[in-house]
């Protein structure tokens, strides 16, 4: 009995590192190309470059630095002369419902 007591904390440590090892991994939050990809494939969003083909040409010569994805929008962002522009499309339809800075 007195060889258990003193080999309870291994036996803790043991147990206790096996049921980390056992529990699932923290799900990680999907990225905006999953989220654009699988809203794509449900028919609520226009594929991203289709978005861009219509975008960047009205963007009179500024960089186009990337899109983000906010679910019912992207957010394609651009930089003129310093200034950054962000242009925010709705993804279903592919019209500029805002553009924010110039």
């Amino acid at each position: 009995m007195t060889n258990l007591i003193r080999q309870f904390p291994t036996i803790v440590a043991a147990a206790i590192g096996g049921a980390l090892l056992c529990a699932p991994a923290v799900a990680e939050r999907p990225r905006d190309q999953d989220r654009a990809f699988r809203a794509t494939q449900d028919g609520r969003a226009m594929p991203l470059p289709r978005i861009e083909r219509r975008v960047v040409p009205m963007m009179g010569g500024a960089d186009y630095l990337g899109p983000e994805f906010h679910g019912e929008t992207y957010r394609l962002k651009f930089v003129r002369d310093g200034r950054v522009i962000w242009v925010d499309v709705d993804a279903a339809t592919g019209r500029v419902v805002n553009q924010v800075g110039q």
